[in-house]
């Protein structure tokens, strides 16, 4: 876990969640806000089309090449919000094991949301993170 974030638990909230419920960042952290990442390659073209799961990986890659860029880490994420074109709930988990997948022991507070659409043709998928690091 990274020496600026804190995850939190609490014994009278439900485990079902696979996340904690809260975090904070030391004082002297500074924050990192990230766009929300996309699945699109260098040329701007959405790529694993109708496909949730390839989508939300490849976003995991743009977030943590954004991540890279302000000098954090994956394990520097305070929180995430995954947006999920579809109504369905097996897309949005399908969306979400990717990303719960790619964080691993470090299982930040999450909220996944099924929405009507996302920006670019083709687009399923899109994670919004914050994040805390000590220069």
């Amino acid at each position: 876990m990274s020496s600026a974030v804190s995850l939190i638990r609490s014994a009278t909230l439900s485990d079902v969640a696979e996340y904690a419920y809260a975090a904070t960042a030391r004082k002297e952290a500074r924050l990192v806000f990230l766009a929300g990442a996309c699945p699109l390659d260098a040329d701007g073209a959405t790529v694993a089309v109708g496909d949730y799961a390839g989508q939300a990986a490849a976003c995991v890659a743009t977030m943590e090449d954004a991540l890279a860029a302000a000098g954090a880490r994956i394990d520097d994420v305070l929180s995430t919000r995954v947006l999920v074109a579809s109504s369905s709930q097996a897309d949005l988990v399908a969306a979400w094991e990717v990303v719960r997948d790619a964080f691993g022991d470090h299982d930040v507070p999450s909220t996944l949301m099924g929405v009507t659409v996302l920006g670019y043709d083709d687009q399923l998928v899109e994670i919004e993170a914050v994040a805390a690091v000590v220069d």
